[in-house]
């Protein structure tokens, strides 16, 4: 039981370690900030798919303060909002629950009730898409990573508009980029899962380490055979 804690433990040391490392490699810049999306955005949904919603959440959140930290505590408000979409996208993506539907659906509101979510009622159209995603969820990965990632955007939105009170031209200027950039990291999100999955699944069969803490998905599996 001991040996099994350890290993346990060892495990999720190296995806948080692998999720710290993957913050550090940034790929495209945040519109209206000084911050970037990173190569954590590809990694940082897919942990609750193999540990569960709840522990995946919180081994994001340890990420997410970790590199806080390495950072310097910094408490823009940029920053801060960056914390809780991925964390959002962790739950929807680990299973699909029902419940994640309400979290796209108060950001619309929360939009909504903006002034300038108002005007530019028309970008929150995206986030019908991690509804969408719910009826195909268990069927193909692709489905799951575009709805965590739009849960994502959802979220972040949301929070962004009124804190940032960010006129709405701009909002209905992103319209055309969000679906290059949210498609592009449903794509990062789906290979970088079905990596992993190939890699755990892996390590499970062809050695001795086994991994009964660690869900694999044997029908997302690279290898058919």
């Amino acid at each position: 039981m001991q040996k099994e804690r350890i290993k346990q433990f060892a495990f999720l040391a190296l995806f948080i370690i692998l999720g710290f490392l993957a913050m550090q490699v940034p790929f495209s810049k945040i519109i209206g900030s000084n911050l970037k999306f990173n190569l954590f955005d590809f990694y940082g949904p897919i942990v609750g798919g193999f540990v569960g919603s709840t522990i995946g959440a919180v081994i994001v959140l340890i990420m997410q303060l970790i590199n806080w930290a390495w950072h310097g505590f910094t408490t823009d408000a940029a920053t801060l909002i960056r914390f809780l979409p991925v964390l959002f996208s962790v739950l929807y993506f680990a299973h699909k629950s029902k419940w994640t539907l309400l979290v796209p659906t108060i950001c619309m509101i929360a939009f909504w009730a903006h002034p300038e979510g108002r005007i530019a009622w028309t970008y929150t159209l995206y986030w019908f898409i991690p509804i969408a995603m719910y009826f195909l969820h268990e069927k193909f990965i692709f489905a799951r990573a575009l709805g965590a990632t739009f849960t994502a955007h959802a979220v972040g939105g949301a929070l962004w508009i009124w804190v940032f009170n960010m006129n709405a031209s701009l909002w209905i200027g992103l319209i055309p980029i969000v679906w290059k950039e949210r498609g592009l990291m449903a794509i990062g999100i789906t290979l970088t899962f079905l990596l992993f999955n190939f890699i755990l699944k892996t390590i499970n069969e062809k050695t001795a380490i086994k991994l009964p803490f660690i869900k694999l998905h044997l029908k997302f599996n690279l290898n058919t055979k």
